[in-house]
């Protein structure tokens, strides 16, 4: 692993990831999160799909930040291919946000033309997709920008329960632990040689598992008169 994604995953980095729970703070308020084991449940599912997505997606544009003058596709097109993938407009928004701050943070900490590229095409991207820039940027391959995207997708809904609930940080690290070999699998179909982001036509393939749970507590969270956290 790039020593740099050990900055793009510190929840103490100024990009604004601290202050989203990832549906977090809707379950607990539903009684859905309510303990470590109903969390542990809750953070292995969201690996499971939002970590896959943002996973793949991370890798794709890290993967298209390296690529050749001639290549086929676009900033604009890999994030449209983001939005096609988000249904929730609460999500989108969230994921625009993050991105948006996360290039930000990204530009001045490792200066690149790529970041200013994507900065200039798409003023706020979805996540994964700046993600996968800065990792290029800061000189990580795909593999650690799917790693970072996967690891963010449960460490901030994570830290969010033991704020929400005042469970114990151990325990609850302890459960993050636990999906280490599920946060590994997803970023090892992500190498150079099979991350999608060469073209348009790789990114249609990108997968797109389906989060409607998290979609309609993201929709709540937006609705909500007293929260929190952002989203």
């Amino acid at each position: 692993m790039h020593p740099a994604i050990l900055l793009l995953t510190d929840s103490r980095l100024p990009a604004g990831g601290h202050a989203h729970s990832g549906g977090v703070e809707q379950a607990v308020a539903l009684g859905l999160v309510h303990d470590l084991a109903s969390l542990a449940s809750f953070l292995r599912g969201r690996l499971r799909t939002a970590g896959a997505f943002a996973a793949a997606f991370a890798a794709a544009s890290c993967a298209f930040a390296g690529r050749t003058d001639d290549a086929p596709g676009s900033w604009e097109l890999l994030d449209a291919e983001a939005d096609a993938r988000t249904a929730s407009p609460a999500q989108r928004e969230a994921a625009r946000t993050q991105g948006r701050l996360l290039v930000r943070v990204a530009r001045r900490l490792w200066p690149s033309p790529v970041l200013d590229e994507l900065a200039g095409a798409v003023p706020s991207p979805h996540h994964p997709v700046a993600l996968g820039a800065a990792a290029h940027a800061a000189g990580a391959a795909p593999p650690d920008a799917a790693l970072a995207a996967a690891y963010h997708a449960v460490t901030g809904p994570a830290t969010a329960a033991v704020r929400l609930l005042g469970l114990d940080p151990v325990a609850v690290h302890g459960v993050l632990a636990d999906l280490t070999p599920e946060l590994a699998a997803l970023a090892g179909p992500a190498g150079p040689d099979g991350a999608p982001g060469a073209g348009g036509s790789g990114w249609a393939v990108l997968g797109a598992p389906s989060t409607p749970a998290l979609d309609l507590l993201a929709e709540r969270h937006a609705r909500a008169k007293v929260r929190l956290f952002v989203s």
